[in-house]
């Protein structure tokens, strides 16, 4: 008779997701506000006739200096590009490589008829992020706007991306 095999049942895991939520862009420190304030500047310039939502990344680089992005959309959808891989992607790009340092960075987002509210980075953005933070090898903060108006602070972009894909789920290559 043969033996019957018992599966066992499945593992429940849990994931933990770590951040900070201050009340208030008060609460920043000096270095933060000057990346919250240049992120949210940076939405003036956005390109968005379609989607109307303005949107504007900004980086702190270790030597104190800033580099901007925003959000530039096209009407063959999906030729635009987010603000957060315009910003990163302009770093990279006409610089000596490695890119500079980044040590942290921070979104806005508003309607083009109204106030700053929640802009959380997309799949694509937080997968294009994580990969600076990976090939730096050094953490890079965040600040985003919530949805209830709090400012959520990361102190590494891993954490928004827990399963993230990256070198190491590549084939070796010979």
């Amino acid at each position: 008779m043969a033996a019957s095999s018992i599966e066992a049942p499945p593992t429940l895991r849990q994931l933990t997701l770590r951040y900070h939520e201050l009340t208030t862009p008060n609460q920043l420190t000096p270095a933060e506000r000057r990346v919250w304030d240049a992120a949210r500047a940076a939405t003036a310039h956005s390109y968005a006739p379609y989607s109307h939502f303005h949107v504007g990344a900004a980086l702190l680089l270790a030597d104190g200096s800033l580099a901007q992005g925003t959000n530039q959309e096209n009407a063959a959808y999906p030729s635009g590009l987010c603000a957060e891989r315009t910003a990163l992607f302009g770093l990279a790009g006409g610089r000596p490589s490695p890119p500079p340092l980044i040590v942290g960075m921070a979104v806005a987002g508003r309607p083009a008829a109204g106030d700053f509210g929640a802009a959380l980075p997309c799949g694509a953005c937080r997968q294009v992020m994580l990969e600076y933070e990976l090939r730096q090898g050094q953490p890079i903060w965040l600040l985003l706007p919530s949805t209830t108006g709090t400012v959520l602070r990361f102190e590494r972009l891993a954490d928004l991306l827990p399963f993230h894909f990256s070198s190491d789920d590549l084939p070796v290559r010979s």
